[in-house]
């Protein structure tokens, strides 16, 4: 199938066919199978999307845990699971379900993240056999719904700080679980206010009045649809959106459990009250807690990408219908996307989402192979971890961006329900604060590039790094780094000695690829003296990080922005030579010279662009536009969207 015949313009330039099936076939890559079954079931429940709008809130709800509970019945959202307890037995096909997942309902989706990847993450990763035989089996297939309780009121993303306290009561053999007051209440938890009848409940243990750090629990807080005794649920109530999703408060009054409630893969007390670990590092063992959740993340990431792709889909449809205007003494006004305005908003976003996609597929399958045990080096999971919480929070902030532009771009026909923009707004905004704000995500990134992800890395909170890293040699932290070692490669690769990146040709892959990785090196060097000279001058840790934070996360997001690219340069020389390889080189190129374009005054202020070849940059971009756009339908088409998830008839018709 393909959506464009060969054209070949006055200046040479061939413009590529492009087969739209294959396309979709590289995109859905290995687990395509399972991705057409969420399609299906989709299509199947299309319906949900004008509920939403109709239903009360208590009736919305109810239809989400329906269609969570039908899905189930399906095998879509158990492909995580162990096949001996109903699962899949595939992690990486439960990432590929849960992202083609947000081309519909987002409180859909976000109940299904909180009832199998939360909740039932929580129980796989953390607890052992026993919690896995009681609970797994009714768990997967919804009949038992549970809420991952971590979030406090004074607690958000500082989790080591938690103030709910599980006691140990050697003489009853069981844990007594309590708020210790108001800033300790667990809020905004999903399943909470309705359907939740076990909490992963996360608390600070103590055993023998000694604190052992926090610890998960799986705590009873209804009975036959009740609330139990000792607990109390608020109802969070109405929200931003994602209002089918049952948000609620949960405090504990002395809740007692038995000693096995204790999610104790990594921690155990004896029935006389000793603390056990096979991890005697209290940081350590925290950290190596909260990464076996690091699936909530990867998850999150692609669901923001493709909530981007709903709206990019029906923006750009839109544009290649819409007339507006005529243009020179032609009769017929001309089509949005063939103005060059409308262009700069909108491919360069669609260059973007198929960098992020690609990048989400790299972070996916270190997912599934860590948690397959098919990569167990502890520096893995580090790096995992990084990456993941990095990819999470540039896909998130691609989707508020990309849902917003998109609905501008579709004038006031955009801003009516029934299109998908009010809803995709409204339920995706959350994503850049849930599974991690994703400020304090890009700080973890940094983390790992400043000390390397060395051994010491589940050891250090923020004055720990910067005491880590001001004891060592700036040029020690430089040289760890994989962007120092990538870039003296590429010098070596092109003429010019030091003047390289002012003769490369701009649509050379080794040339965007090494202004990205100079950026990511000069600003981790940059970090890492003002760190040192900070400290040099006796200052305070703490005060010295505060001033930094900035560039902190400046290099952070310069560290993801080089893996995204490097994804995608790597994913299109995988390609057989042919059109769809072309036109997703054209899209490489506009990814990478947008980006350094929107970073133009960086690259100026440290000497690796000139007032002329940034202006070249421009006039390339605009170059690429004019390229990508006889390739744009085909291009979102590609991503295989069902038409009942568009939901705009007046805008794609």
């Amino acid at each position: 199938m393909t959506t464009d015949k060969t054209v070949t313009a006055p200046d040479g330039y061939v413009q590529p066919e492009l087969d739209v099936r294959a396309l979709t076939e590289v995109l859905d890559g290995e687990y395509a199978e399972i991705r057409d079954l969420v399609r299906t079931n989709l299509v199947t429940y299309a319906s949900v999307l004008e509920e939403a709008d109709g239903l009360g809130t208590d009736a919305y709800r109810e239809r989400v845990r329906e269609l969570v509970v039908e899905m189930a019945a399906t095998g879509q959202t158990g492909m995580g699971f162990p096949k001996r307890y109903g699962g899949g037995g595939d992690v990486g096909a439960s990432i590929a379900a849960f992202e083609t997942a947000a081309f519909g309902d987002l409180s859909v989706l976000v109940k299904t993240g909180v009832q199998f990847g939360l909740f039932g993450g929580a129980i796989l990763h953390l607890g052992t056999e026993r919690h896995h035989d009681a609970y797994l089996p009714d768990l997967i297939t919804g009949k038992l719904m549970g809420c991952f309780a971590m979030t406090e009121t004074g607690h958000g993303s500082n989790v080591q700080a938690l103030g709910t306290v599980a006691r140990y009561d050697a003489a009853a053999q069981e844990f007594v679980i309590t708020t210790e007051g108001d800033q300790a209440r667990k809020d905004y938890i999903g399943n909470a206010a309705r359907h939740g009848e076990l909490a992963v409940a996360f608390a600070q243990l103590e055993v023998g009045g000694k604190s052992e750090g926090v610890h998960a629990f799986v705590v009873p807080i209804r009975s036959g649809g009740e609330v139990v005794p000792g607990v109390d649920i608020e109802d969070d109530g109405r929200k931003m959106g994602l209002n089918g999703v049952d948000n609620g408060r949960i405090r504990f009054d002395g809740v007692r459990v038995p000693r096995d409630a204790l999610l104790n893969r990594f921690a155990d007390v004896t029935p006389e009250g000793i603390y056990k670990s096979t991890i005697d590092n209290p940081d350590r063992r925290f950290f190596t807690m909260l990464g076996t959740l690091v699936q909530g993340r990867v998850s999150v990431g692609g669901a923001g990408v493709n909530a981007a792709k709903v709206a990019l889909a029906v923006a750009t449809k839109y544009a290649l219908r819409r007339r507006q205007f005529a243009a020179g003494s032609q009769e017929e006004e001309q089509l949005l996307l063939d103005y060059g305005l409308h262009q700069r908003r909108l491919l360069p976003l669609v260059a973007r989402t198929y960098a992020l996609h690609f990048a989400q597929d790299v972070v996916r399958t270190q997912l599934h192979d860590v948690f397959s045990g098919v990569e167990d080096d502890p520096q893995a999971r580090r790096r995992l971890e990084a990456r993941a919480a990095g990819t999470k929070a540039l896909g998130t902030w691609h989707a508020t961006r990309t849902i917003q532009e998109c609905r501008e771009a579709c004038g006031g026909a955009g801003y009516l329900a029934v299109n998908r923009f009010a809803a995709l707004k409204a339920d995706s905004d959350i994503f850049t604060t849930f599974e991690g704000d994703n400020h304090v995500l890009l700080q973890l990134v940094a983390k790992g590039l400043l000390t390397d992800y060395a051994s010491e890395f589940e050891d250090l909170d923020q004055l720990g790094m910067v005491r880590y890293v001001t004891n060592l040699a700036v040029e020690t932290v430089i040289e760890k780094t994989s962007a120092h070692k990538l870039l003296e490669r590429v010098r070596d690769l092109l003429p010019g000695g030091d003047e390289w990146d002012q003769e490369a040709g701009l649509l050379d892959s080794e040339y965007q690829l090494a202004m990205v990785r100079y950026r990511e090196e000069h600003m981790l060097a940059g970090v890492a003296r003002r760190l040192k000279a900070g400290i040099d001058r006796k200052r305070d840790a703490g005060a010295v990080f505060s001033e930094v934070q900035d560039h902190v996360i400046a290099v952070a997001h310069a560290h993801i922005e080089r893996l995204v690219l490097e994804a995608f340069v790597e994913k299109t020389r995988t390609l057989p030579e042919g059109g769809n390889k072309v036109a997703l080189g054209l899209l490489c190129d506009l990814f990478a010279l947008s980006t350094i374009e929107a970073d133009r005054a960086w690259f100026m202020e440290h000497g690796r662009l000139t007032v002329q070849r940034s202006k070249a940059i421009t006039r390339e971009v605009n170059d690429l536009c004019r390229k990508v756009r006889p390739l744009a339908g085909g291009l979102v088409d590609a991503w295989g969207i069902p038409s009942a998830m568009l939901r705009a008839p007046d805008l794609v018709g």
